[in-house]
């Protein structure tokens, strides 16, 4: 095929207008903010975070957790993961670093309080000091799905739950990118749905909770959807104990 001069500017017009399409596109999912993070002897997470997670927020994803603001939304957030990837020159990786929303926080017009696991993941090799001399960085942030390799979503029972008279629960492993927004238990002996309190964070309470093994529905949405209903069958055993977690053989992807 012989290309002459026209040829070769249709292309060149072409490229001119795809190009800063794709560029778009790549970044159309993103959003802009400033990020800091809190100090702890270990750099990890803290036990004692809005969502409730306990110790499980502390180290879930290598301590790369963060509180939130504006994200946290009444707890509606917690667990949901992020991108998050920093804007200085010549500091920050292009990969950013992977959190997991475990705590609620306001800093100076921020909306990320990273652990300084996950502040210093943002750096390239060796600027990780420098970029912690910043304090507060500018930042672009995308939602991504949970992964949790070798769990599936597990029912923690808090550990402020009493057997049987009062019973919270946490769940945690929660994969995908889907929002926990309804929390209901199975009462056999009425053959109806009891609906959970949200207590806070992403703890749901309920006083005298139904005798027996327990079967739960959560209600879910991803990204706007419509919120659908999802059954976990028989999750806890019928003398369930505070402070263990039971697998629910289900994975929210």
């Amino acid at each position: 095929m012989v290309f002459n001069n026209s040829h070769c500017i249709i292309f060149l017009l072409v490229t001119i207008i795809i190009y800063p399409a794709i560029c778009y596109g790549q970044e159309a999912n993103s959003l802009y903010t400033r990020a800091t993070y809190y100090g702890s002897p270990d750099c990890y997470g803290t036990p004692s975070g809005a969502c409730g997670f306990g110790e499980y927020g502390r180290k879930i994803y290598d301590g790369k957790v963060s509180g939130v603001s504006r994200l946290y939304r009444n707890g509606t957030g917690c667990g949901a993961c992020y991108q998050v990837r920093c804007k200085v020159p010549g500091h920050c990786t292009d990969e950013g670093t992977k959190i997991v929303v475990t705590d609620h926080g306001e800093g100076d017009h921020t909306d990320f309080i990273l652990s300084v696991r996950a502040y210093s993941d943002m750096a390239t090799s060796g600027m990780a000091n420098h970029l912690l001399a910043y304090g507060v960085v500018d930042v672009e942030y995308r939602r991504v799905p949970c992964t949790y390799y070798g769990y599936n979503l597990m029912i923690k029972v808090h550990e402020h739950s009493r057997y049987c008279n009062y019973l919270a629960i946490v769940p945690i492993y929660q994969s995908g990118a889907f929002d926990i927004e309804a929390v209901e238990v199975w009462q056999a002996d009425c053959k109806e749905w009891r609906g959970m309190r949200k207590a806070y964070g992403a703890v749901w309470d309920m006083p005298n909770p139904p005798k027996g093994s327990l079967t739960f529905r959560v209600q879910v949405s991803l990204n706007g959807e419509a919120a659908k209903w999802v059954q976990l069958a028989d999750v806890l055993p019928d003398e369930w104990k505070a402070g263990i977690a039971y697998d629910t053989y289900l994975m929210l992807d």
